[in-house]
């Protein structure tokens, strides 16, 4: 007889804002607009960029990554376990390849939360100095605060786990969004539409190709609230809205952020670069310093952004969890992590080992000064830096997979021209990611994509040559009763 595992979830389901929740948390799209819009400019390393258009590289964008959100959002309808993109990697392209992508996917979160809460600890301490001159809290404190935090959502309960990102991440986006609004206000008559005009790009649609690639990076994540399906209420209805809902809610919220900002600066790309340790700030700063806000309004947004990487550190956390524990449960991993803390039913194994590798990267940041260190950047933030580059091409690996494999987990589709036409939006627009990741990117940089590369390489031998896992059957409250 086949071993009989336990599902995740307690007695209180979640609903459909929580699931919305996990992805725009995880996603973080006041962080990334912060930090991620000006390398979709070309603030980077490349110096190529979208430039003023830089909102119609959003737009390009969110249609390719519109066409993966559908996939998922029709194959959520269908498969309600924790293990997410897993699950619908191994229905359109087998168990093999399926349980590679898996641990490819969950590699590559992890590594970002990691990365995340040694940036996070970081910015803290950092702000606090620059801003107020303390700096009684060292670097690893923050961090251990920040891992023990972690530890306690993780072990609380998942409801609590998303309501905190539901609060961080909804007061942040709205306290940006209101800002973004007033830049274009005060920026008046010299509001224009040629910020989606592909001539105002430098380098012409190269140039906005180019950061169509970054903006793939944007909407990482927001697929998350799949992981949630076992712990919510009405998975098959909720779940795909949700998927959908936090992508056009990031989206909206990326397209306006792209446009303040190029805009806040003029269409200048000069003036964006010469802003390029934080745009968003420059622009909430004083008027004599260039900006459309003041002192009080510049450390409001460095407060939001925090929050909004909390956020992220959340999300990314609960999101590892449950990916750990499926691919356990189905036995491509030790047993030990398919284990659940009794009345709460979250992760238990899982949680552990997140946690652990977290305390590994902390302590690797503090005690290795030379690990992965960039010129003239912070210690945390190189990790970061290396960690950031490292899971989103994980992940994308992944996206393109599940794109792939809809073709045929997807056959029986009523309508298969749709299947189609995502694939091939879908499959080409993160198809240009991996390779805009990979092609004349400079060393060390380009060793943070060939490592993401090579984690799905191992891993698919691991699945390729490991005998077939036994199937394992999910104790739904009537099985473990009997009453089945």
């Amino acid at each position: 007889m086949s071993e009989v595992r336990n599902e995740l979830g307690g007695s209180k389901k979640l609903k459909i804002t929580d699931a919305v929740a996990q992805s725009v948390g995880f996603m973080g799209p006041v962080f990334s607009s912060a930090f991620l819009i000006p390398l979709l400019v070309g603030v980077n390393v490349s110096g190529n960029g979208a430039g003023g258009a830089a909102p119609l590289a959003v737009l390009l964008a969110t249609i390719g990554l519109l066409g993966l959100g559908w996939i998922i959002s029709e194959y959520a309808k269908r498969i309600h376990a924790a293990g997410s993109l897993y699950d619908y990697v191994t229905d359109g392209l087998g168990k093999k390849i399926g349980a590679a992508a898996g641990i490819a996917y969950y590699v590559g979160i992890m590594a970002l939360g990691g990365g995340i809460l040694v940036l996070i600890g970081g910015t803290i301490h950092d702000t606090l100095a620059s801003e107020f001159n303390f700096t009684a809290i060292p670097y690893f404190a923050w961090d251990i605060l920040l891992l023990l935090i972690a530890g306690g959502l993780l072990f609380a309960g998942v409801s609590i786990s998303t309501r905190t990102q539901l609060i961080l991440a909804g007061f942040s986006l709205l306290v940006v969004t209101i800002f973004f609004i007033d830049v274009i206000i005060q920026v008046g008559s010299h509001n224009s539409f040629k910020a989606f005009n592909p001539s105002t790009s430098p380098n012409g649609m190269k140039g906005i190709l180019f950061g169509v690639l970054y903006g793939v990076l944007l909407f990482t994540g927001f697929e998350t609230s799949a992981n949630l399906a076992e712990e919510t209420e009405h998975p098959k209805r909720d779940i795909p809205r949700a998927v959908l809902t936090a992508l056009l809610i990031a989206a909206v919220f990326y397209v306006l952020a792209a446009y303040a900002q190029v805009a806040g600066f003029g269409f200048s790309i000069k003036a964006i670069t010469a802003a390029a340790a934080g745009p968003l700030f420059a622009l909430g700063s004083p008027a004599h310093s260039g900006g459309y806000g003041s002192i009080a309004i510049r450390r409001l947004l460095e407060l939001v952004v925090i929050f909004d990487m909390l956020a992220v550190y959340v999300g990314v956390s609960v999101s590892a969890s449950r990916g750990l524990f499926a691919m356990a449960r189905d036995r491509w991993l030790s047993a030990s992590l398919s284990t659940t803390n009794s009345g709460r039913g979250t992760p238990k194994g899982a949680s552990i080992l997140i946690l652990a590798l977290y305390l590994a990267v902390i302590l690797l940041t503090k005690f290795d000064s030379g690990l992965f260190a960039l010129p003239q950047t912070p210690h945390y933030a190189a990790i970061f830096s290396w960690l950031s580059t490292f899971g989103p091409f994980a992940l994308s690996i992944v996206y393109l997979l599940v794109a792939i494999g809809a073709i045929k987990g997807l056959a029986d589709h009523p309508r298969r021209w749709a299947v189609y036409l995502a694939t091939t939006v879908s499959g080409i627009t993160i198809a240009a990611a991996i390779f805009g990741s990979i092609y004349k990117v400079p060393a060390p940089t380009i060793y943070a994509s060939y490592g993401g590369l090579g984690v799905f390489i191992v891993a698919l031998i691991y699945t390729t040559t490991k005998k077939k896992p036994q199937a394992v059957i999910v104790a739904t409250p009537a099985v473990a009763n009997g009453s089945a």
